[in-house]
């Protein structure tokens, strides 16, 4: 495992507001992918990834631990378990050149961070900019969370999962955990 993949900045930890409705958690580290093609070749790539690629921008997909989220019109973020990663990348190689598409492993670049219970909305929106109650549940999106970008995986109704850039992981983990007290006062 490469070094890189070794520093999680918060892996382990766990913060939650008095009396324990809204809870901060890491997620444990996972096989992530940034996967580029075109539409016609989305049966293909559907095939060689063993899991649906979600159809519209926005939009998720996912079973049996995978996940893609579509977040433009050529882009695909697929989420995997962690011993994944090699077959992921094997079935991606045999499609060759017949297969016109670009698969990078990104799963040295960001950290999974969730949030959940009531409250986790008005939380997040103390720092981002999106109308949360836009995004649907099993939604997702690009956007920042104060100056950090991030992807956004809306999980439930009061359940979020954060990809975070690890430079940025320790900040936003400090920042929503600020925002969570804040809000679990009033909750």
């Amino acid at each position: 495992m490469s070094e890189l993949r070794q520093h999680h900045p918060v892996q382990g930890r766990r913060h939650t507001t008095v009396g324990g409705s809204l809870v901060l958690e890491a997620l444990p580290d996972e096989a992530r992918f940034s996967l580029r093609v075109d539409a016609g070749n989305l049966p293909a790539c559907t095939n060689a990834f063993h899991c649906d690629l979600a159809e519209h921008i926005g939009g998720a997909a996912g079973r049996h631990g995978r996940r893609s989220l579509a977040l433009g019109p050529d882009e695909w973020f697929l989420l995997a378990p962690e011993n994944d990663r090699d077959a992921i990348a094997t079935a991606f190689a045999a499609l060759g050149s017949s297969v016109s598409h670009s698969l990078v492993d990104v799963g040295h670049r960001t950290v999974a961070i969730r949030i959940a219970g009531p409250g986790a909305r008005d939380a997040l929106n103390s720092g981002c900019p999106l109308d949360l109650t836009a995004i649907p549940v099993g939604g997702c999106t690009r956007s920042v969370f104060h100056k950090a970008e991030f992807i956004l995986l809306r999980l439930g109704e009061d359940d979020f999962r954060l990809e975070v850039v690890r430079s940025f992981a320790d900040y936003v983990w400090s920042m929503l955990e600020r925002a969570m007290d804040a809000v679990g006062s009033d909750v």
